[in-house]
C-alpha cells in the first residue's frame, strides 16, 4: 500500500495561500493570469497549489495585478525560499559596496557600447579598493576593541557586541510561549514524530537542540481545528506545560500553523493532541527526545 504524499513544506504552503487570496482578489482565472503575466497557466496552477515555489518575479507580478504592496508576500517568499534551499539556519546579509561613479563622458548617439574615460575608470577602481580596505580595517579594529580589557577589568566590559542576526533569539525557558518562527528556532529543527488524523490533517512534533525547545505544527486542517502540545515533567519541571493553537480562518487552513514553544531537553517526553472541529474525538501521539 502506497503511503499518502505529504503536502508541500509549511513555508511554501503559507506563501501559496497568500497568492491564492491575491488571485481571488483579481477575479482572474488561471488562463487570465497567464494572459496578463509572463508565466503560463500550468505554472500558476503549481504555484497556487504549493507544488512548486513561485519565482520572485511571479509573486511581484501577482501583487501588481491585485493592487497589493509587495512587502508581505515577498517576505513570505524569502522564508519559503530560505527553508527550501537550507539557508534559513545560516543567512548572512550581503555587504553593501559603494557603486563606482558614473563615467564622466556620456555615450555618443548611436554607439553600441558606452565610452568610458580612462582616468574616471581608474579613479572608480581605486575608490572601490579603498572602500574594501577600509571595511577590513574597521572590522579588525572592532574585533580588537572587543578583546581589550574594559574599565571594569573583564574583557570587553565597556562594550556590548550587537546581537546575532542569524542565530536564535532565545533559548530554554526564555522561549516559553513564543513563536518558533519569530524566534528563529525553526531554521533546522528535528522532527520527532509525524501523525495523520482521521480527518486527514497532518501533525508533527518538532525539537530544536539549539534553542532547547519543542513545539507542534499542523496542516491540511479545517477552520476550528485545535492542536495542543506539552512537555512532560521529565523535562525537569513540576507540571506539564501546555501550548495550543487554533485554526482561525481559511489562510490558516491552507497553511502550516505552529503552536508556541515550550522548553524541552533530551529525555523529555513531548505530546501533541488534535481536537477536530468536525468532532470525532481527540487524537494524541507522543515522542521522547533522544539523549
Amino acid at each position: 500500500m502506497t503511503s499518502p504524499t505529504p503536502p508541500p513544506s509549511p513555508e511554501r504552503a503559507r506563501l501559496a495561500g497568500a497568492l491564492r487570496e491575491l488571485k481571488d482578489r483579481t477575479g482572474l482565472s488561471l488562463a487570465g493570469l497567464a494572459a496578463k503575466t509572463t508565466f503560463s497557466k500550468s505554472s500558476w496552477d503549481r504555484y497556487l497549489n504549493g507544488r512548486t515555489l513561485a519565482p520572485r518575479e511571479a509573486v511581484r507580478e501577482l501583487c501588481r495585478l491585485a493592487g497589493e504592496p509587495e512587502g508581505r508576500c515577498l517576505a513570505l517568499w524569502e522564508i519559503a525560499e530560505s527553508e527550501g534551499s537550507g539557508r534559513a539556519a545560516e543567512r548572512v546579509e550581503p555587504v553593501s559596496r559603494p557603486a563606482p561613479p558614473a563615467p564622466e563622458q556620456p555615450a555618443p548617439a548611436g554607439a553600441r557600447h558606452p565610452v568610458r574615460d580612462g582616468s574616471a575608470y581608474r579613479r572608480a577602481t581605486l575608490a572601490a579598493v579603498l572602500a574594501s580596505v577600509s571595511a577590513v580595517v574597521v572590522g579588525a579594529l572592532a574585533a580588537v576593541a572587543l578583546l581589550l580589557p574594559g574599565r571594569g577589568g573583564g574583557p570587553g566590559a565597556a562594550l556590548s557586541p550587537p546581537p546575532s542576526a542569524t542565530g536564535p533569539r532565545c533559548r530554554g525557558a526564555v522561549c516559553e510561549g513564543k513563536s518558533p518562527m519569530r524566534m528563529k528556532c525553526a531554521g533546522a529543527p528535528r522532527t520527532l514524530a509525524a501523525y495523520r488524523t482521521a480527518t486527514g490533517a497532518w501533525l508533527e512534533l518538532r525539537y530544536s537542540q539549539e534553542c532547547g525547545t519543542s513545539w507542534a505544527r499542523m496542516w491540511g486542517t479545517r477552520i476550528g481545528d485545535r492542536l495542543e502540545m506539552s512537555a512532560a515533567p521529565g523535562a525537569g519541571t513540576a507540571e506539564d506545560r501546555v501550548r495550543g493553537v487554533r485554526i482561525e480562518d481559511g489562510v490558516d487552513a491552507d497553511s502550516y500553523v505552529y503552536t508556541p514553544m515550550t522548553a524541552a531537553t533530551p529525555g523529555s517526553v513531548v505530546r501533541a493532541c488534535f481536537d477536530p472541529a468536525a468532532g470525532g474525538g481527540e487524537e494524541c501521539f507522543d515522542s521522547r527526545i533522544a539523549r
